[in-house]
């Protein structure tokens, strides 16, 4: 499971005031759930998912998996990954940071370039690339690898539908192995793929065992029509 420890996160502003995302957030995200993160744009969402994915360090607290689990870094637009040097180069990074010998990270960077579908691109600074290259990359470097946590921001951005249609089959290929967590402004996608529910609003991030009381207080406390799947199929 994942555990989130008071953890505290924020952001400088102009002069000396800090912008507070979180504040002493706690929850423990149990193993094996696919979970949908619900919340309005700016309510800090992509931020919770960077801290899950220690691509951003919490001002204090802690996340920790037990189990010796792993998390993938965030795919997707907001992925963190290097602009200023090539997809190829960041693509070796992971792969060195998963201690690939020459040979297998030949085969792991033939696999990546093909999947992705970004063409000569892969050999340029990943500044040059639109949002859903950069989230077809992001995409295909975390599927190269077996994580036990995948983490995913907004998957509708990553290309095309045919892509996608291949990006959602290879991702299920690992259910049963591995569970993801998800952003995504698709309210229907989330109640198909996911479990359970976080709702992020005001600096508080609410943990719900099923997906659909999350969306239906979202629906209720900011106006939003969902269209909630019935419990009983």
């Amino acid at each position: 499971m994942i555990v989130v420890d008071r953890i505290t996160k924020s952001y400088p502003l102009l002069g000396f005031r800090r912008h507070y995302v979180f504040r002493d957030l706690s929850m423990t995200i149990p193993d094996r759930r696919n979970v949908g993160i619900i919340g309005r744009n700016g309510s800090g969402k992509t931020t919770l998912l960077r801290l899950l994915g220690g691509v951003d360090e919490p001002d204090k607290g802690r996340v920790t998996i037990t189990n010796a689990g792993t998390i993938s870094p965030p795919l997707g637009v907001s992925a963190g990954v290097t602009g200023n040097i090539t997809g190829r180069a960041n693509a070796k990074f992971v792969c060195r940071i998963h201690g690939d010998d020459e040979y297998t990270m030949r085969i792991r960077l033939e696999w990546i370039e093909k999947f992705a579908e970004i063409g000569e691109f892969f050999d340029m600074p990943m500044s040059f690339y639109s949002g859903g290259m950069r989230a077809r990359l992001t995409f295909g470097i975390a599927m190269a690898f077996d994580y036990d946590y995948y983490l995913i921001d907004e998957l509708n951005a990553a290309g095309d539908q045919v892509f996608r249609t291949k990006a959602s089959l290879t991702f299920r290929a690992k259910r049963g192995k591995a569970a993801m967590i998800m952003i995504s402004h698709n309210l229907r996608s989330l109640q198909e793929e996911c479990e359970s529910g976080i709702y992020v609003r005001k600096g508080e991030a609410r943990w719900f065992d099923d997906i659909r009381d999350a969306l239906k207080l979202y629906s209720e406390e900011e106006g939003v029509e969902v269209k909630l799947a019935d419990k009983s199929k």
